[in-house]
């Protein structure tokens, strides 16, 4: 589960030889296995631990929240221009995917990727920050334009085509005094971190569904505040 506590890095917060050996056994458990995906998610950020925590990271964030709850090893491997990690939600096959073109560029890393998998774009999720969306909403959509997002607009640039999911993850407008692009690049605030982590648990069951139940009852179900009964 996200935590507030990856905020820091004080001295307090390094891990203990102990946990670090309860670490190694939890990844020798989680086997990284070759599957050829059915489904590929894709979360949006920019690459570098200086924007980790960016509002503009928040795919990233969900991605790592899905494979640890689908017990998934890290993303640590690379093909073209992305990193990855792959197994199974629901019984299929999936790939989740970390460009590393940085996020104005995402639709190079991503249609190479549905090309060499040959992707249906109706199973390629991009999950993305949205600032047009209120703090702590989601909302799926099977296609539509990129309203605004830079990412999705990339995406839909080297694909072609606008017809397949994503799920907008709100962040909020920013203040009066700032620009959008400076907001984006804040880390979340102390404050933000409850909702966030709301947001996140929300996203993985929000991804579970797509698979499963499609996305349709999938937007019946999540479609709305992150801490609403789904």
């Amino acid at each position: 589960m996200f935590s507030s506590r990856k905020l820091g890095t004080n001295d307090a917060d390094a891990p203990t030889v102990e946990s670090q050996q309860r670490g190694l056994l939890s990844l020798e458990r989680k086997t990284v296995s070759e599957v050829t995906p059915k489904y590929l998610i894709v979360g949006l950020g920019n690459p570098g631990r200086e924007y980790h925590l960016n509002r503009h990271n928040l795919g990233f964030l969900a991605l790592d929240e899905i494979a640890e709850r689908h017990d998934m090893a890290g993303f640590t491997r690379k093909q073209g221009r992305a990193l990855y990690t792959t197994g199974y939600i629901h019984g299929q096959p999936v790939m989740l995917v970390k460009p590393q073109t940085y996020m104005n560029q995402s639709g190079e890393a991503v249609a190479a990727l549905v090309r060499l998998y040959n992707i249906s774009l109706d199973k390629l999720l991009v999950i993305v920050d949205d600032l047009s969306i209120p703090f702590g909403t989601l909302r799926l959509r099977p296609r539509g334009t990129a309203g605004g997002q830079r990412g999705l607009q990339s995406i839909i640039d080297e694909l072609g085509s606008d017809r397949f999911p994503r799920l907008r993850l709100g962040i909020g407008r920013p203040p009066s005094h700032m620009s959008p692009s400076a907001y984006v690049l804040q880390n979340f605030k102390e404050s933000d971190m409850d909702e966030v982590d709301i947001i996140l648990r929300r996203a993985v069951d929000v991804v579970g569904s797509f698979i499963k139940d499609g996305p349709q009852l999938t937007m019946s179900r999540y479609n709305g505040p992150a801490d609403r009964a789904g």
